[in-house]
């Protein structure tokens, strides 16, 4: 049967934050991670679904200790809201959650192309803010969620922001290589300064969330919209499936520096398996040089980690 849930370990004393935890696999990420005794803080860029999703944990979960707190990725301000809000000088997970899948060209609060904005950019700065209290616990992680479809294109390097040419598919795979070329990265760093942190990435195959038809339905594509939700009833896996992989990344002993989890069968669904990934996920100069844009984009340095 393979990794489930049930074998999440003990998390009780342990302190995660969790983006985009309102709805989809960052609501069963942060749930189960309840359940088995975390402390857990939904990080939700609206706090009505926040306290929502907070209810309906503490519904499912009675004895969850969870709190909500305002992140909006696309809004640098937000995040170092964020995190000059969060009342904790210790963090045990940080799981990099939340994202946008497809929408048509626009814009963040900080002029960043939507989708490498807060897929990549918000979650870039948000770690690189929190970096001090994960470097402060002994066997931290940082799990960030990427997708298979990253296979679709690497980044381009002299066009982050998708300026000179938009196509939606295209702006979210790299997005999601630039999630990997991140963790690769974060970890080669770590590691470099003998931190006791582990930086792991993780996709959820197929699974049925509101990301798929989330863009379709605000831009009135009622026919993209229907074709989005039969796949999410036909294709897709459960949101709970889907979410285990970013669970035994963030949980499960012995992960190691820069793995890659995802479903075991095709990359599409199945239990937590060690996932392919593309090669220039791996390239240390492409990582090392979207570091550096980071950085000068976000203005957050990661002071701690510098080579």
């Amino acid at each position: 049967m393979g990794w489930t849930a049930r074998n999440i370990p003990d998390q009780s004393g342990r302190l995660a934050v969790v983006t985009g935890a309102n709805s989809g696999l960052g609501y069963v990420t942060a749930r189960e991670l309840a359940r088995k005794g975390a402390r857990v803080v939904l990080a939700c860029r609206s706090e009505a679904r926040g306290r929502d999703a907070g209810d309906r944990i503490a519904a499912e979960v009675p004895g969850a200790e969870v709190e909500v707190t305002r992140l909006d990725l696309g809004d640098l301000g937000s995040v170092r809201d964020f995190a000059d809000r969060l009342p904790y000088d210790r963090l045990d997970l940080l799981v990099n959650n939340a994202g946008v899948m497809a929408p048509p060209y626009g814009t963040t609060a900080d002029g960043f192309e939507t989708q490498f904005g807060v897929n990549h950019l918000g979650h870039f700065a948000l770690t690189g803010l929190l970096l001090p209290a994960l470097l402060a616990t002994p066997g931290a992680r940082v799990v960030t969620v990427s997708s298979f479809l990253h296979v679709l294109a690497n980044v381009d390097l002299n066009d982050l922001n998708g300026e000179r040419r938009y196509r939606r598919w295209i702006a979210y795979a790299r997005s999601k290589t630039a999630n990997l070329l991140f963790t690769h990265e974060l970890a080669r760093r770590l590691a470099a300064h003998g931190a006791d942190v582990v930086a792991a990435a993780a996709h959820p195959g197929y699974a049925a969330t509101n990301l798929q038809t989330a863009g379709p339905r605000a831009e009135g594509r009622r026919g993209a919209e229907r074709l989005m939700e039969l796949g999410n009833r036909v294709l897709a896996q459960s949101a709970e499936a889907g979410a285990l992989p970013t669970l035994y990344a963030a949980t499960a002993p012995g992960v190691r520096p820069d793995s890659f989890h995802g479903p075991s069968f095709a990359m599409w669904r199945g239990a937590p398996a060690p996932s392919w990934r593309a090669p220039w996920t791996l390239d240390d100069r492409a990582a090392n040089r979207l570091w550096d844009a980071s950085v000068r984009l976000t203005g957050v340095d990661h002071t701690d980690l510098k080579v």
